[in-house]
């Protein structure tokens, strides 16, 4: 494969001459940050520990969980890269079944969605780019939605998320 010459990296952002000892470990045994009867979520890198370059989560979904219906975010992508059975994702266009090491890549404003339909768990992982402060969004979540009406709506918006059965017809 070739590259153009003007090819290039970033500008540096660590200034300094030796390198520093900042690495974190996060064994394979951590628990779960959060359990709920449809599944679990790993904080494996978060907005804080990475300085916003990104966030990135392991969650694990049990059979028959509804996920994310469809929504699009403003301000990061999300990745979804699946590591054990099946899941149903929504590309904008149409349902596909991800298997493990399929992977999709949803950039700014793209329309996803997400639901494991299979009478198996599936676990993924999930790479949202820049960081955001998700932890509260996937904490809160399952609360929010039984809650319901525009407490939900505010709460969707004020985490990027926005739904398009929240979107008022002739607003798009």
């Amino acid at each position: 494969m070739s590259y153009p010459e003007d090819f290039a990296y970033p500008q540096p952002r660590y200034q300094g001459e030796r390198g520093e000892v900042n690495a974190t470990f996060r064994p394979a045994g951590t628990p779960p940050d959060i359990v709920s009867p449809g599944g679990s979520t790993h904080y494996l890198a978060t907005q804080a520990s990475t300085g916003g370059e990104f966030g990135l989560y392991k969650v694990e979904l049990g059979a028959r969980s509804a996920g994310a219906r469809t929504h699009f975010h403003k301000a990061m992508s999300e990745s979804f890269y699946i590591l054990s059975g099946a899941l149903e994702l929504y590309d904008g266009e149409r349902w596909v079944t991800g298997r493990a090491g399929d992977f999709l890549y949803v950039p700014v404003g793209g329309l996803h969605a997400f639901k494991n339909v299979t009478d198996e768990p599936t676990s993924m992982l999930l790479l949202f780019s820049p960081g955001a402060p998700r932890e509260e969004y996937f904490e809160r979540v399952a609360e929010m939605t039984r809650r319901g009406g525009e407490e939900l709506k505010r709460f969707r918006v004020r985490h990027d998320s926005y739904f398009t059965e929240d979107i008022e017809p002739g607003t798009e």
